[in-house]
């Protein structure tokens, strides 16, 4: 099983761009060209979050018209930047098959890897969230199929990674989320985005695995001093591979110009 993880897309309004520089619509549409053309094709594409830049409708609804041009089924879960009510009345019907609209979060079945996307959202706040309600609902659509391997998707990482800009934001409720998917081996990963950057950290027994931007990159200064800046680069996402002797297995692809294919025996 392959499946192509996009993130913090932040699709601004039509001839619109975000922070007035980033081509950011443009930038997922290389993405999702790029996808359409891999060989093997993936089986899913997972969206986690930031979808649009401000979460007007007419943002998600831009978003929608270049996901729709996936050869394959793609699913979203809002972020920091997304309003759910926008994505709800957008997406609802292909991409985001939630229970109901308070929160965001939904099963997909029927594939090697079960996928859990998981509303991380907290309203009018930059940082992620776990509430008792949202924890409940994992913990019981985890116990209901321990042995399957299960992918957890969601926005905000539950742990700081360096990074000022998104470390200062926070996440509420971090030990309950821990306490739960900690008690579960059959968990492969924790796909995340919110931080711009690719980057993977070992938590409560866990690998979380956060997936590069729509060409938004955040700067890194581990001193944890500089004022908060990004840098515009090539657009990514993350591939993550199921082998067949069930490991999964996470590739970086970045959508731009590359000298090559060279074969080392002619060379």
């Amino acid at each position: 099983m392959i499946i192509a993880q996009i993130s913090d897309s932040h699709i601004a309004a039509p001839g619109k761009k975000a922070y007035n520089i980033a081509a950011t619509a443009e930038n997922m549409a290389s993405c999702v060209e790029h996808i359409n053309r891999l060989n093997p094709q993936p089986n899913i594409v997972l969206v986690t979050g930031d979808v649009t830049y401000s979460g007007k409708a007419t943002e998600a609804k831009r978003a929608a018209d270049i996901l729709n041009k996936l050869c394959c089924p793609f699913y979203i879960i809002p972020g920091n930047h997304d309003i759910r009510s926008s994505l709800w009345s957008v997406f609802k019907k292909n991409g985001c098959p939630a229970e109901d609209s308070d929160f965001l979060n939904y099963v997909v079945e029927d594939y090697a890897i079960r996928m859990i996307g998981l509303d991380t959202t907290r309203t009018n706040a930059p940082g992620g969230e776990i509430c008792l309600r949202r924890a409940e609902w994992l913990a019981e659509k985890l116990a209901g199929n321990s042995e399957q391997p299960t992918i957890i998707f969601m926005h905000h990482p539950p742990v700081k990674f360096g990074v000022l800009e998104t470390d200062e934001d926070g996440f509420i409720g971090a030990d309950l989320l821990g306490e739960i998917v900690e008690k579960y081996s059959n968990i492969l990963s924790i796909l995340c985005g919110h931080i711009h950057l690719v980057a993977h950290v070992s938590w409560r027994g866990k690998t979380i695995s956060t997936a590069p931007s729509m060409g938004l990159q955040l700067g890194l200064d581990l001193t944890l001093s500089r004022p908060s800046e990004f840098f515009l680069g090539p657009p990514g996402y993350q591939l993550h591979y199921f082998t067949p002797d069930q490991n999964l297995v996470t590739h970086t692809i970045f959508v731009k110009k590359m000298n090559g294919p060279y074969l080392f025996e002619e060379q």
